[in-house]
């Protein structure tokens, strides 16, 4: 036997002398799923909520061989493979607003977390909800081992429901029914009165209202809370606050904001969502002049009068109209009360105005406003308005016509005696 017929049978001998490779064989087991919200799952109505849900798979693997000969799996029986999650709202008030949520494979032993969004309405009634969670996912059912190098995986589908649990507090929250305004005019100020009802589920203990600014509104609270106290669930409270409006409102609706703040059941104290009503709101209170130019002589004095008209929509009280005199006028009378003026109603004001002498012949404006008080007694004054008056020339004076009429009669007079006493010579 030579060298080479030796060689040849050693690795013969060799290769049938290889030890065969040892195969795992899995025989029972399956995914077994739960789920539950992660935090808290006690929410407020009008909450908008992001629901953390985890998934955790507690499957086991039962029974398994290890067998030379058996092909290796690719996947475990309890492994839940292609997991899809789909959060409902049930007969809860939950608005669900996620869609169904791709979670992929779940090994036994492991978890995935998957978040949906929701909202609860704002008059969500209080209690104990179920939100249900459908899975579905499939898992290896059968691994059948054909020969030495073949295997054929059988696949099952399942869909299941999980339920999981949350609850609704019970809040109060607040609705306004009611609503009337009083002088709520524009630069005054006046009194919002509300009727405010707690439409929520809970009764409020120890309530404050409160009214705030809405952004830029041009309603600004002067007083902003009133104490109700007790203020139980479906009760009903009259509430008003004083409040004033910018002089450069328009007439027009402008909003305001309200809300409460209380003490629960559990002795906390819970500030209740804001409602946002719309106030109306009148114009402001403005006047103007609608008398016809006044006269004045240059280097004289002049009683100038004045008709002022009330143009807004509330009645000013307590007016009082001054003039401004300025070069060349002077005065030592510029004011004049008109008591109090109704809307559409007119005042006359009388001034006493001295022109210099050497005024330009010409029309002047003067300015001109108005004094007054609102239906809350605060003073306020009007836009300045202008007061026309027409400088003319001075002609004769009164004087000048008086001594001219002595002359004339002294002269007549001295007429009279020298014809007379020729009559007598």
């Amino acid at each position: 036997m030579n060298l080479r017929r030796i060689v040849f049978l050693a690795v013969l001998i060799s290769l049938l002398c290889v030890p065969a490779l040892a195969g795992v064989k899995y025989l029972a087991g399956e995914p077994d799923l739960s789920a539950a919200i992660q935090g808290r799952n006690e929410f407020s109505p009008g909450e908008d909520v992001t629901l953390r849900v985890t998934i955790e798979n507690r499957g086991l693997v039962d029974m398994k061989f290890v067998q030379s000969g058996i092909i290796e799996r690719e996947d475990l029986p309890n492994t839940a493979k292609l997991v899809k999650a789909t959060l409902e709202a049930g007969d809860s008030p939950f608005i669900i607003k996620a869609d169904p949520q791709v979670v992929g494979d779940i090994p036994g032993g492991k978890s995935a977390t998957v978040s949906f969004a929701a909202k609860i309405p704002s008059d969500a009634p209080s209690g104990n909800y179920t939100l249900p969670l459908h899975v579905r996912y499939s898992y290896l059912k059968t691994a059948e081992q054909y020969g030495q190098d073949a295997i054929s995986y059988t696949y099952r589908d399942v869909e299941e429901t999980i339920p999981l649990m949350v609850r609704v507090q019970p809040r109060a929250m607040l609705e306004v029914i009611a609503m009337s305004g009083e002088a709520l005019n524009a630069g005054t100020e006046g009194y919002l009165s509300l009727s405010v009802r707690n439409k929520g589920y809970e009764d409020a203990r120890d309530t404050v209202v409160y009214l705030s600014r809405n952004g830029n509104s041009p309603i600004v609270p002067t007083d902003s809370n009133i104490y109700i106290g007790e203020f139980p669930a479906g009760s009903t409270r009259d509430v008003r606050f004083r409040v004033s409006v910018s002089r450069q409102a328009s007439e027009g609706s402008y909003p305001v904001d309200i809300f409460c703040k209380y003490t629960n059941n559990e002795g906390d104290t819970v500030t209740s969502d804001t409602v946002t009503v719309g106030v109306p709101v009148s114009g402001k209170i403005s006047f103007a002049v609608v008398s016809p130019p006044a006269e004045a002589r240059a280097g004289g004095k002049t009683v100038i009068k004045v008709v002022y008209e009330n143009t807004g929509s509330a009645t000013a009280r307590d007016a009082q109209a001054r003039i401004s005199a300025v070069d060349p006028f002077s005065s030592n009378d510029d004011s004049a009360y008109l008591g109090d003026i109704a809307p559409g109603e007119r005042a006359v004001a009388l001034y006493e105005v001295n022109v210099d002498a050497g005024a330009v012949l010409k029309e002047y404006g003067l300015d001109s406003e108005i004094r007054y008080r609102d239906a809350l007694d605060n003073s306020v004054i009007s836009d300045t308005m202008k007061v026309r008056v027409k400088v003319v020339s001075p002609g004769i004076s009164p004087l000048a016509i008086a001594g001219i009429f002595v002359l004339v009669a002294l002269a007549a007079g001295a007429v009279y005696y020298i014809r007379k006493n020729q009559k007598k010579g």
